[in-house]
C-alpha cells in the first residue's frame, strides 16, 4: 500500500514511517519542519519505498508525485503538539487543525483512500469525568492560552466526521494520550523530556503545583501499533489510545530520580493556566474493537528513552552545541523494547 503521512518528520510520525516501511509499504512523507526534524527520517531517505517532501499541508496539495500513483492511506499527524510550540505558534497550530485537515481529507477523498486523524486527549480539557471515555464531551476553555491546540483538534474531529457523513469518506480518529520515547525534543515542554533533560544536567526537577495532577505514559511503539490497527478498522468515531496506568507528577518525578540514583532535588512552581488536573484514558473501546492495549512497561520504555537522550546530549556536547539542540539526533531506527 501507499501511505501519505503529514508530520512525518515529527516524533510519532517518524516512528510510524519506520514501521510502515519495515512492513514493505510505500510512504510519501510530508513535513514543513516547523517542529519536525529531517534527522528523524534521515535513515529512510535512501529507501526506494520512501519519499520525503518538505511541504506545508496548510497550502494546496499541488504535488505531482501524489497524482502519479494511487494512495491507499492518508494519515494527518501534522500539528504543533507541545506547549512550547503551540504557545509560540498559535496561528499555525489552528491552521494545521483546520486548513491542513481539510487538505488532507480532500487528498483522501480524491483517491478514495482511508483517512486517519491523530487527535488528542486535550479534547477533554480539564476533565470533570475520570477516567476519560470517548463519550465524554470535555471541559475546555475555548479562549484560554491552550485553546489554539485544544480547539484545533476538536474542529479537526468535527471536520473529519463531516467528510465521513457527507462524502462517505472512510475515516478514523485517534485521541492520543501522553506518549513518550526517542526522538522527542528535550525542550518541548512535556514532562518526560523536561525531567530527563533536567536530570541529565543535574538540575532540580520542576514540578508545577503540588504535583498531585496525574498523567499516564504510553511508549511510542505501542502507540504506533494502536494507530495502525485503528487505520484498518471501520470505526469512524474517536478511539482513545494511551496507557491507563495513572500516576501523579510527583510519583513520576520520583521514578525519574530512581533512574538517576535518587539524588535529584525537586523544585515546585505555580501551576500553568488550564493545566489538566487528571489525565487517564478509558481504553475499553480500543480493547474491544482493536484488541489493543499498551504492552511496554514504563521502566523499560524509560530506560531506552533516557539512553537515547544521553547519546543525544553526548553528541551535542562533542560538537559544542547546546544540549537540547535537536540537529544531532542519531539518524537510525531506535530500539523497540520487548512487550513484557
Amino acid at each position: 500500500m501507499r501511505y501519505v503521512i503529514s508530520g512525518a518528520a515529527g516524533f510519532i510520525g517518524s516512528h510510524l514511517c519506520d514501521r510502515i516501511i519495515g512492513e514493505g509499504h510505500q510512504v510519501v512523507a510530508l513535513d514543513n519542519l516547523i517542529t519536525g526534524h529531517q534527522q528523524n527520517i534521515q535513515h529512510l531517505l535512501g529507501n526506494p519505498n520512501f519519499e520525503y517532501i518538505e511541504f506545508d499541508v496548510c497550502q494546496p496539495l499541488k504535488i505531482a508525485s501524489l497524482d502519479k500513483f494511487p494512495v491507499h492511506r492518508v494519515f494527518h499527524l501534522a500539528s504543533l503538539a507541545s506547549p512550547v510550540d503551540y504557545l509560540k505558534h498559535p496561528i499555525e497550530t489552528l491552521e494545521s487543525g483546520s486548513t491542513g485537515t481539510r487538505n488532507m481529507l480532500e487528498l483522501a477523498r480524491k483517491h478514495n483512500a482511508r483517512f486517519l486523524l491523530t487527535s488528542t486527549s486535550e479534547c477533554y480539557g480539564d476533565p470533570l469525568q475520570h477516567p476519560q471515555s470517548e463519550t465524554y464531551w470535555g471541559n475546555v476553555n475555548p479562549v484560554g492560552l491552550r485553546s489554539c491546540y485544544d480547539e484545533s483538534k476538536r474542529y479537526a474531529e468535527a471536520l473529519t466526521m463531516a467528510y465521513h457523513r457527507t462524502y462517505d469518506t472512510k475515516t478514523n480518529i485517534a485521541r492520543i494520550f501522553n506518549t513518550y520515547g526517542p526522538r522527542m525534543a528535550l525542550n518541548d515542554g512535556r514532562v518526560v523530556p523536561a525531567f530527563v533533560d533536567q536530570a541529565l544536567r543535574g538540575a532540580k526537577l520542576t514540578v508545577f503545583g503540588d504535583g498531585s495532577q496525574t498523567r499516564s505514559f504510553c511508549y511510542v511503539s505501542d502507540m504506533v501499533e494502536g494507530l495502525l490497527r485503528l487505520s484498518e478498522s471501520d470505526e469512524a468515531y474517536p478511539v482513545n489510545l494511551g496507557n491507563p496506568v495513572e500516576m501523579t507528577i510527583m510519583q513520576f518525578a520520583d521514578t525519574i530520580r530512581a533512574h538517576f540514583g535518587g539524588h535529584l532535588e525537586i523544585e515546585q512552581k505555580p501551576l500553568p493556566s488550564d493545566d489538566p488536573k487528571v489525565r487517564r484514558p478509558d481504553i475499553r473501546k480500543a480493547k474491544r474493537i482493536l484488541n489493543w492495549e499498551p504492552l511496554v512497561p514504563l521502566d523499560e520504555g524509560l530506560k531506552i528513552t533516557i539512553k537515547y537522550f544521553q547519546q543525544l546530549t553526548a553528541k551535542s556536547n562533542a560538537t559544542s552545541s547546546p544540549p537540547m539542540e535537536q540537529s544531532h539526533i542519531v539518524p537510525e531506527p531506535v530500539e523497540v523494547p520487548s512487550a513484557s
